[in-house]
């Protein structure tokens, strides 16, 4: 990910358009006209071989003729000149590109690229609109028309959206910040573009058109950091299978599992919406709702504070609606739109109803929605909005007033106004009529100025308080911290699957060596175990060798029976008899599993009947023999499943749903993306139907939730382990109140290693760099923080001295609160590091002893670092050894320089720096502080010397 030379790109200090015209309806002409029209300060400079002046300005024949070096080009000319502009460009030290031509060939693209990368030139396109910053005066595009200033962000793979988005927008007074078309993203793409524009100050919120993703890894970091301080949106092309093709033949790229990108999405902390529609419904949202009691925006606000402070007006995540109309109809439609999309409606509380009594005419709904009755003067809607606004349950208001003759719709606005104001982000409203020149105009128009959204219909205002709160609850799960860790010797999981599971690895590696990818069923719950599932008792018995699997050998077949009966007495009867065969998966397909056998003589009919149904279903299969399993006795229990795959964008996904012989059929199912822990395990059973009956009902007693979540969890840290697997299947797993149980499993192996942590879209917990720390007599751990650490965390910033909190942080804030505290602990571990030491007491309960953290700039050029240890422990060597674990990551990872900022006073730190070879700058005369900077990776030039 790179956002090097982006500032180029938004904020140039001179463009050149290259293939300027002024032939009508030419792309040159329309670019030129658009950024001279747009308001750029800087000078724009035009390139065409065929033209002397335009509009009266020189126009220059060649890139190399021109006199001054343009920061920006913008190239609208025939595809075989863009490689050998870009080359010009880059040899002159222009910065960025924006590649309007289309029609490049696959070679020409790749020209383009290789021009361009020696010189760090960023190129935007080919094949775009084009990217406007109205704040800069810049509109470097062939849009019908210009973008009104505001705060939101728009990125499109799309051109034509992008252009019709414009339309709305000026529909509706709504400004952007950029509006950016990324046409082929040959070098910019989204991930690029997220990491800018999440701190990019005018920036407040950021809307995407999707059709495909790239590089989901870059994708999903840009899109984490992003959403923790602005609102992301998105909306993506291809539910349908042929609007996969049909985006896969627009971009060129795979587009990937529909399912998967909302389950990305969801746990980047995102928005997705289903159509153009609900993207312009969320962005008039997001746009216009504030938190209450808020001003309305400014461009000198933090745009993470607005954020921030927007969402706490919803606190919390928003699941009691209150509908207040003066017409029982609206309020009505209003209600069927929320139960539709699992909005309740909240109960009014007998103190709010006992106030609405007093100013209501008798013949009020007297529930919710609140219907005040069709001849109400504004007083009355007013006493009723603010006895609705005191309801703890109201945590969203929708208000829809239709015209009336007893009084303006602008008058009840106005009257409206301060107690809509006082109620922010929780109201949105629906004005029903022609909100632009009706009777309802004026107060739409009063509401949209003050910051409240206003929408045409009841349904549409519904929908998009279902987005909001939608938003809100993956924003919650964003920053949801695990439980801790019960006491215990802290080990990764996966590293405690790889110390038990050498007979795994090596039955994984045999059935490669056999050239099979299917395991058998007793491999695949041998993998199971060693990960910690339980497994149901199971027992194989083959064929002898000499028999070759063949049914109608009698000797082999007998001996075989009598080793299946032998194996059925020791589990104990009853139990299931299950084929064995390498060229069989679904063995329910040819009858290949008998259930509840009590006795030798039903093994033995059952396991004959099985040879013949097989013998004539699948005459070719080779048999190796049979399973003898025990018979699980639990009635109360549920059948779910649990299954992981490779998804050819976002690498392996965890499936969880309803089990069974049935589960396509029920369809049952929801996917999220690895690692796993408590809490998203948590969420991503809640997402199903199924997870209802888990928590009992009738007689059936609660199943066991934490039992089934550590099993995901499991599977999860289970691909970590084995990137052989590219499909696992438990179907049936058993989850009743007393635990889990895998019925049955099926697992996919794979030599090349598609699956494992490499793959994955989000980077696991690093384990490789826990290290265990002979310190002062005392045993500790140095290792990454993890999201389960922020209780103990929050207990070790505590424990600091205000002094140390000034010489570290330059402030003695000792409060902190909840959301920057889950930044602290949850951390994207492919950008940043964070190492704490811990030592643990007698009963194995762990106690932070000290701190450092490492945060890479997306290029991962520096990372800035900061350490501390407990006020007690300083200057005993703790942050010295947690300072040499942090710099051997870094190293490893790539990044060139570490740089950090240290107060004068601070003389232990200043120490510090020096032994451990950083460059001290000198003392900031007003500040007092020094910057220091260690470089990590040998230089290049002597690196090229050294080779040569």
């Amino acid at each position: 990910m790179s956002i090097r030379n982006l500032d180029s790109l938004f904020q140039p200090a001179r463009i050149a358009v290259i293939g300027a015209s002024d032939r009508p309806a030419s792309v040159g002409a329309t670019v030129w006209r658009n950024l001279r029209s747009a308001g750029f300060a800087g000078p724009i400079d035009a390139v065409n071989p065929g033209r002397r002046l335009l509009d009266g300005q020189k126009v220059f024949p060649t890139v190399a003729s021109l006199s001054e070096v343009p920061e920006l080009a913008v190239i609208c000319t025939p595809p075989a000149t863009v490689p050998g502009l870009i080359a010009e460009l880059g040899e002159r030290g222009t910065r960025a590109a924006v590649v309007l031509t289309a029609g490049l060939d696959a070679a020409q693209r790749q020209a383009v690229l290789q021009a361009a990368r020696p010189h760090l030139l960023r190129v935007l396109g080919p094949n775009c609109i084009g990217l406007l910053s109205p704040h800069a005066g810049l509109n470097a595009s062939f849009a019908h028309r210009a973008a009104a200033p505001g705060e939101m962000a728009f990125v499109s793979q799309s051109g034509a959206l992008m252009t019709g988005l414009l339309d709305w927008a000026h529909g509706r007074g709504i400004g952007f910040s950029h509006f950016i078309s990324l046409g082929e993203s040959l070098d910019v793409d989204f991930g690029d573009l997220l990491d800018w524009l999440a701190s990019d100050p005018r920036t407040r919120s950021i809307l995407l058109y999707v059709e495909a993703i790239h590089a989901a890894p870059k994708f999903m970091s840009a899109a984490r950091a992003a959403a923790r301080n602005k609102p992301l949106i998105i909306v993506k092309a291809g539910r349908s299978s042929q609007g996969q093709a049909a985006a896969r033949s627009h971009t060129g790229a795979l587009a990937g599992s529909d399912a998967v990108f909302d389950a990305a999405i969801r746990r980047a902390g995102g928005l997705r919406v289903d159509t153009l529609q609900d993207l312009f419904l969320a962005a008039e949202t997001l746009a216009r709702g504030r938190a209450a009691g808020a001003p309305a925006p400014t461009h000198g606000d933090s745009a993470a504070a607005a954020f921030t402070q927007a969402l706490d007006g919803l606190e919390p995540p928003g699941r009691g609606l209150v509908i207040l109309t003066n017409g029982g109809g609206a309020g009505v439609m209003a209600a069927d739109a929320a139960e539709a999309l699992e909005l309740p409606l909240a109960r009014l509380s007998a103190a709010t109803v006992a106030r609405l009594d007093a100013v209501l005419p008798a013949n009020w709904s007297r529930s919710n929605p609140v219907d005040i009755i069709g001849d109400a003067p504004a007083p009355r809607y007013v006493a009723a909005l603010e006895a609705l606004l005191d309801d703890p349950a109201a945590e969203s208001l929708l208000f829809i007033q239709a015209p009336t003759a007893i009084v303006d719709s602008d008058t009840v606005a106005q009257a409206l106004m301060p107690l809509a104001l006082r109620a922010g982000a929780r109201l949105v409203s629906c004005w029903l009529g022609d909100g632009a020149t009706g009777a309802v105009a004026g107060a739409c128009r009063r509401f949209r100025e003050s910051g409240i959204p206003v929408f045409e219909t009841p349904e549409e205002a519904v929908r998009a308080l279902a987005m909001r709160m939608n938003y809100r609850r993956n924003q919650t799960l964003l920053m949801q911290a695990p439980a801790p860790s019960p006491p215990k010797a802290a080990q990764a999981p996966a590293a405690a699957a790889a110390a038990a599971s050498p007979a795994t690895d090596a039955g994984i590696a045999q059935a490669l060596a056999q050239g099979r990818e299917m395991l058998t069923e007793p491999e695949a719950k041998a993998v199971l175990a060693a990960a910690g599932i339980p497994v149901v008792a199971t027992r194989e018995v083959r064929f002898e060798a000499d028999t070759g699997g063949r049914a109608d050998a009698d000797a082999g077949l007998a001996g075989l029976i009598g080793r299946a009966v032998t194996e059925a007495q020791s589990i104990g009867w009853p139990v299931a008899l299950k084929l064995l065969s390498h060229d069989i998966s679904h063995k329910s397909d040819v009858g290949g599993v008998a259930l509840g056998l009590p006795d030798a003589a039903s093994l033995e009919a059952a396991l004959r009947d099985m040879l013949k149904r097989v013998r004539r279903l699948r005459p070719q299969a080779s048999i190796e023999g049979f399973t003898v399993q025990e018979m699980a006795r639990r009635g109360h229990a549920q059948e779910l499943i649990v299954g992981t795959s490779v998804d050819p964008v976002f690498g392996p996904v965890i499936l969880f749903g309803q089990g069974g012989t049935a589960v396509e059929v029920v369809a049952d199912r929801a996917l999220a993306l690895p690692p796993l822990n408590e809490p998203l395990a948590r969420d991503l059973v809640d997402r199903t139907r199924v997870s209802r009956l888990l928590a009992g009902y009738r007689d059936v007693p609660p199943a066991d939730r934490a039992a089934l979540h550590r099993t995901l969890v499991a599977v999860s840290d289970l691909l970590v382990r084995w990137p052989e697997i590219v499909e696992l299947d438990i179907n049936p797993l058993l989850v009743d109140e007393r635990g889990v149980l895998a019925l049955d499993a099926r697992i996919r192996v794979r030599a090349d290693r598609p699956g494992g942590a490499a793959h994955f879209a989000i980077q696991p917990y690093p384990s490789e760099w826990v290290r265990a720390l002979q310190w002062q007599g005392r045993a500790l751990e140095l290792r990454p923080i993890r999201p389960e650490d922020e209780a103990q965390h929050l207990a070790f910033l505590r424990s600091l001295d205000p002094e140390d909190l000034r010489l570290r942080i330059f402030q003695t804030r000792r409060h902190i609160e909840r959301s920057e505290l889950a930044r602290l602990t949850q951390i994207d571990y492919a950008r940043e590091m964070a190492l704490i030491a811990v030592e643990r007491d007698a009963q194995g309960v762990e106690r932070t002893l000290g701190a450092a953290r490492a945060v890479c700039d997306p290029d991962n050029l520096s990372a800035e670092f900061g350490v501390i240890v407990r006020s007690e422990l300083k200057g005993a060597g703790l942050g010295e050894a947690l300072m040499r674990l942090l710099i051997e990551i870094q190293t490893a990872r790539g990044t060139e320089r570490m740089v950090g900022n240290v107060m004068d006073g601070n003389d232990r730190m200043l120490s510090l720096m020096r032994r451990l070879g950083f460059e001290l700058g000198p003392s900031d005369s007003t500040e007092g502080i020094r910057a220091g900077v260690l470089r990590l990776q040998p230089d290049r030039g002597q690196t090229e010397r050294a080779a040569g």
